[in-house]
């Protein structure tokens, strides 16, 4: 989407943490007349279990709204949602492959993984750093493999709803 700019992220991601939360996620939809952001919010450095609130969510709807409408590259028109990131949280940034170690997590890939499927099911071990962050993963076999985080086109927590 066209007005997805990288400027906007960076100061929504300040703008959120001044409120004392962590910007998960920043999605763009809708079309450029009437643009739809859609914010994955939560506490800094929480559990697996986000803690946050709708009320929470309300309160920092209305703060960015106020900031959105004084960056003059916003149209008048937009739609705001903010929201928990919920139960089968994205994993989004470097750190959020640290933080979620020992939870199973579901990864997706631009092509196969792993020599797998473009779809892996797995417990995350942690990101092994370096030049190339690769994402440690034990598969259901308790094969342990290494997936480089620029192969991964999504991945998320992996709630059991038993």
């Amino acid at each position: 989407m066209a007005l997805a700019r990288p400027e906007i992220e960076r100061e929504m991601e300040v703008q959120v943490a001044s409120l004392g939360f962590e910007l998960v996620s920043l999605d763009w939809a809708g079309s450029r007349g009437r643009p739809i952001m859609r914010i994955r919010m939560d506490r800094p450095d929480s559990g697996t279990e986000s803690t946050v609130t709708v009320d929470e969510c309300a309160q920092v709807s209305r703060a960015l709204e106020a900031w959105l409408e004084e960056d003059g590259d916003v149209p008048e028109r937009y739609v705001l949602e903010v929201s928990s990131p919920g139960v089968e949280r994205p994993l989004v940034k470097p750190r959020d492959w640290e933080r979620f170690a020992g939870r199973p997590v579901v990864v997706k890939g631009h092509g196969v993984l792993a020599g797998r499927s473009t779809r892996l099911e797995a417990d995350l071990l942690g990101l092994q750093d370096g030049p190339e962050p690769i994402a440690r993963l034990r598969l259901g076999d308790g094969i342990e493999v290494g997936v480089p985080l620029k192969d991964i086109k999504g991945a998320h927590l992996l709630f059991n709803w038993e």
